[in-house]
């Protein structure tokens, strides 16, 4: 009995082995190489003043950019050696956008922002876009660091966006769902909240800023 059961074993292992050396090999998926980042499509790092001064287009160091201010115009200045935006005098808050001038910007996928950075008090920095229909929207990713100048990056696919009037930069409605960020007219950086003057309280400091993405050609007027 115990002979007949070894010799079944033995049978229904070698049909089994037979049965599988049949089948066809399964193909290996695929591996594919990672997408590469994407570009770099504009750096603006402001040009040096040996005082505080309202910001404006004079101030843009890159010339393919160009610049718009909702609300007070900032101040640039270079404490500490590094150009700088500073919000302490916006009243009763503040934005800087920068675009290219001929092209607009795809910020959908693996799109990023890098700046250097640093607040004071209360202060945030949240990104700021504008489509291309005129929509402008603030993300709910915060930049609030105290201490010290930091380089801060982030996906934009990982914000959520608010829709700002742009004549008060007060919100409206809720957060939105989905944004599509493949026609992007403006980027940059607000501060919602009032500045505190100078001297340590309530202000924001925005260095260069790096903006990565795609390029779309606008269309010819």
């Amino acid at each position: 009995m115990i002979l007949r059961s070894a010799l079944m074993f033995i049978v229904a292992a070698t049909f089994t082995t037979v049965v599988q050396a049949a089948e066809p090999a399964q193909p290996v998926a695929e591996r594919r190489a990672p997408p590469p980042p994407l570009p770099l499509l504009f750096k603006e790092e402001w040009k040096r003043t040996p005082e505080n001064v309202p910001l404006s287009q004079e101030l843009v160091s890159n010339p393919a950019l160009q610049l718009t201010v909702y609300g007070a115009a900032p101040e640039v200045n270079s404490e500490g050696g590094t150009p700088h935006v500073w919000t302490g005098l916006c009243s009763p808050s503040c934005a800087v956008t920068l675009k290219l001038k001929d092209s607009y910007a795809d910020l959908s996928g693996k799109a990023r922002i890098k700046w250097y950075s640093k607040t004071s008090g209360f202060h945030q920095i949240r990104p700021l876009v504008k489509l291309a229909d005129g929509t402008l929207l603030a993300g709910d990713f915060i930049d609030a660091y105290t201490f010290d100048y930091r380089t801060v990056e982030f996906y934009l696919a990982e914000v959520r966006w608010l829709t700002l009037d742009a004549a008060t930069l007060t919100g409206k409605g809720q957060l939105l769902q989905t944004v599509d960020l493949s026609k992007v007219d403006e980027v940059g950086f607000v501060d919602l909240m009032p500045g505190s003057g100078h001297g340590f309280g309530g202000f924001s400091n925005v260095g260069w800023i790096e903006v990565y993405g795609k390029p779309v050609a606008r269309a010819a007027e």
